[in-house]
């Protein structure tokens, strides 16, 4: 296989037009001269061209049948056996037109031959010339199996059908044989190969093996081709023999030589070397070569002279489009080098994403595992701390439930204690009632002696050492004299005065010896006083007869009169403990007027006379006094008022003033003017009235005391309504002190804190009734309440607004019951 690349166009040598340097190689070839039609003066084609000849002469032989093959094996399989069988015993050449591709792969996909890299180029072009190789290789061995001799021949062309009529041209082929792609008869007569091929050549044209039609050659054009051809190879090879063999100078042809060749060789005529009919594969201009010689000479090589300085043009002009051809090449190939590059690079940091990428997804991974654990974590905490809550709530519940079972405990436990206590006085008493009569009944049988005041003695002789006796002088010591920096109080019997006594503080009362009955009659008394034991009375510890004096427990809060009007370094009492204090004081009052075998009135029940232990405790002091005072002073009315300070004298009843009889309705009147103090805070001169018309006109919570806190409604104004009740001018309208009524004030404070039942509230004031009665509508409301409603001139129901039928109230005694139970349980 021969190559022919295209040759650099020529170059100026010095001077104007120093002559063309073309090497004479380049443009003759003997080998080739009758097959290029001479094309040995011409300039070399711009397009490269292969011509390969395998196992056959230069040119085509008359008995030589040339077969076209294709790329499609069927296709020339099918057309071989035709051949085979049309042409038997005949020679066989096998043609193949090479088109080489207009693109070649690369890694960016393909791109026009013109712009690849020559190296790529030149690699592809050489693959592709091996797979031509080895399919032509292909058949050649059909043809040998099939014992028919063979040969190739190859060429390069752009076009395939432009190659053939070249071929036959230059080959000057007289039998054709080639597959046609068109089926139709009247297209395959239009083909270029039936219209341009040379006269000279029959065509034959086969599809699918079978045969289509032939174009036969001329007559004429078969007998005058040989010899035209031979001739003009014979004085063509000639001139170039002697154009090699020493006219060329360094391998350029000069004009000069050109002409003498020419004209050396006779037999070569203008009309037969024409280069104007010569086929090339190139865009120059064939130069004419005239075989005249003479007058035309000059002529003839002024325009062979004109024709190669066109020719020279044409090369510089392709030289450069070479060369920008080659710098664009270059351009692109740096371009592409440089794509290749970012495509590394890019791939690099796609790489380097991904692999970032992973990482985060990993990250993410863990941060939601971590995510995960924490709020499973989180669930397991809060249902933890539900379920502590619950157990808190649970807890506190008990809690509160055994702290109210504790204070009732407390308060049942003091109960039982003053029961005991009461039972042990009952029974100490008895006991002695009992040894005192045994006594008594022994001595009269024995002096013979009936009496009552024999009985007395008797008494105070057996009973009088259970008290312990004071002497004048030991009084004295812890009084210094009874000095007026000792005395802590004075009040109607006496003077009281603060010492220190068997190793405690004490209050020796020292009582005025002309409104004390006589000593006997005051150490029986004392005798009796001695005996009651109460947690809410002060303890009597002993006595002392000479001097007329008491000894009582010294109590450090002092006295209620000192709390409630705000005495200077004194705790104001909240209104919880006032509730207290007034259930302790009714308490007190109770067993005082529940003693045996005669009832104790203490007949001077007042703030100053309600001391306040450590704990803030109640406890009533100077009872009993009134026993020691001579019956028919007692009984004066001036008696009260005269001794009485002015202060003392609201809290006394006013029968017991005006008539002089005191009884139990008498410490009922001054407890319940002590209740009305403790609510309101208020002196207790006009208090009484002052409240009952607040209550009237409905404005209780103005006279309320809000230095105690604030006031449960409910509590107030049941405090309020006991105290007016027992402030009644009339005693017998004034309730009696009952274990209920002391039940229900103990349970007051407690009361607050229970959820209180809708239909013990009063509609009207939204407070626990304590006097219900039953309207004409049906509904259940405070008496008090309810009167008032209709004596402001209201005739319907407060709660339907609809006319009463009529205006008449009946007491709920079942409810008032109720609310009562509900009180005495709280």
């Amino acid at each position: 296989m021969e190559l022919l690349n295209p040759s650099p166009p020529p170059q100026q040598v010095g001077g104007h037009f120093a002559g063309f340097i073309t090497p004479v190689s380049s443009y003759f070839s003997l080998e080739n001269f009758d097959q290029r039609a001479l094309m040995a003066v011409a300039p070399p084609p711009r397009r490269r061209e292969i011509v390969e000849i395998s196992g056959a002469s230069s040119y085509g032989d008359d008995d030589k049948v040339y077969v076209v093959v294709v790329n499609s094996i069927d296709m020339t399989v099918a057309l071989l056996h035709w051949t085979f069988r049309q042409f038997r015993n005949r020679e066989i050449c096998l043609v193949h037109v090479y088109q080489p591709s207009s693109t070649i792969p690369t890694l960016l996909g393909k791109l026009p031959a013109n712009q690849a890299n020559q190296e790529s180029l030149s690699v592809y072009r050489e693959e592709e010339r091996q797979r031509n190789s080895k399919l032509l290789s292909n058949y050649l061995g059909i043809c040998n199996r099939s014992k028919v001799k063979a040969s190739t021949l190859t060429i390069e062309a752009a076009l395939v059908h432009k190659g053939i009529v070249e071929l036959i041209t230059g080959h000057g082929i007289k039998t054709l044989v080639m597959e046609s792609m068109r089926d139709n008869f009247a297209k395959v007569k239009k083909s270029h190969a039936a219209k341009n091929a040379p006269p000279f050549c029959d065509i034959w044209f086969v599809s699918k093996g079978k045969h289509l039609w032939t174009r036969e050659a001329t007559e004429n054009a078969v007998n005058l081709m040989p010899i035209m051809i031979r001739s003009s190879k014979a004085s063509l090879t000639d001139a170039a023999s002697s154009f090699t063999t020493g006219r060329c100078r360094d391998g350029i042809i000069r004009q000069d030589e050109i002409q003498v060749a020419l004209s050396a060789s006779g037999s070569v005529s203008r009309n037969t070397l024409n280069f104007n009919n010569v086929a090339t594969t190139s865009g120059y201009t064939p130069i004419e070569i005239s075989g005249s010689s003479g007058v035309d000479s000059d002529a003839e090589e002024e325009m062979l002279c004109k024709k190669l300085i066109e020719a020279t043009t044409e090369a510089e002009k392709a030289k450069d489009e070479a060369f920008a051809e080659l710098l664009e090449r270059r351009r692109l190939e740096s371009v592409t080098a440089e794509t290749m590059n970012k495509v590394k690079r890019f791939e690099a940091a796609y790489t380097d994403e991904v692999q970032l990428r992973n990482q985060i997804e990993d990250v993410l991974s863990s941060i939601r595992q971590e995510k995960e654990k924490l709020l499973v974590q989180k669930e397991e905490v809060s249902d933890e701390l539900q379920r502590t809550m619950r157990n808190v709530a649970v807890l506190s519940r008990c809690v509160q439930e055994a702290h109210a079972r504790q204070v009732e405990a407390s308060r049942e436990l003091r109960l039982i204690q003053a029961s005991l206590a009461t039972l042990r006085i009952e029974k100490k008493k008895i006991q002695r009632q009992r040894d005192g009569v045994v006594r008594r009944v022994d001595q009269w049988k024995s002096r013979g002696l009936v009496g009552p005041s024999n009985y007395d003695e008797f008494c105070l002789l057996t009973d009088s050492e259970e008290l312990t006796e004071i002497s004048l002088s030991d009084l004295e010591t812890a009084t210094c004299n009874f000095s007026e920096s000792f005395k802590i109080g004075q009040g109607q019997y006496g003077c009281v005065y603060k010492g220190e006594l068997l190793d405690r503080s004490v209050a020796i009362k020292k009582l005025y010896p002309f409104k004390i009955r006589g000593r006997l009659e005051f150490q029986h008394e004392v005798h009796v006083l001695s005996k009651l034991e109460h947690p809410h009375l002060v303890s009597l510890i002993g006595a002392c007869p000479e001097a007329l004096s008491l000894v009582y427990e010294y109590l450090p809060n002092g006295s209620i009169q000192d709390h409630l009007f705000g005495k200077t370094g004194k705790k104001l009492l909240p209104w919880k403990s006032r509730t207290r204090i007034a259930a302790e004081i009714a308490s007190s009052l109770l067993y005082l007027h529940s003693s045996k075998p005669e009832k104790i009135v203490h007949c001077n029940v007042k703030p100053q006379n309600i001391m306040l232990d450590s704990e803030f405790n109640c406890k009533v002091g100077d009872y009993g006094i009134w026993r020691l005072v001579p019956e028919d002073t007692a009984r004066c009315p001036s008696f009260g008022r005269s001794a009485e300070p002015k202060s003392a004298l609201p809290y006394k009843d006013p029968e017991m003033q005006t008539s002089g009889h005191v009884t139990t309705k008498s410490d009922i009147y001054s407890f319940g003017v002590m209740l009305l103090q403790l609510v309101t805070g208020k002196p207790p001169v006009g208090l009484v009235s002052e409240v009952r018309r607040a209550v009237l006109c409905g404005r209780m919570v103005s006279i309320l005391d809000h230095s105690a806190g604030e006031w449960p409604t409910y509590i107030a104004r049941r405090l309020v309504e006991l105290g007016l009740h027992c402030c009644e001018m009339n005693s017998r309208d004034r309730p009696e002190l009952t274990p209920a009524l002391v039940r229900e004030l103990e349970r007051l404070p407690l009361a607050e804190d229970r959820p209180i039942p809708s239909f013990f509230l009063c509609p009207i004031r939204q407070e626990i009734m304590h006097d219900p009665h039953v309207a004409a509508d049906g509904f259940t409301y405070e008496g008090e309440a309810m009167r008032g409603w209709l004596k402001n001139g209201r005739d319907t129901s407060p709660m339907t607004n609809l006319k009463l039928r009529h205006l008449h109230l009946t007491p709920n005694h079942a409810l008032q019951l109720a609310i009562r139970d509900w009180m005495c349980q709280s």
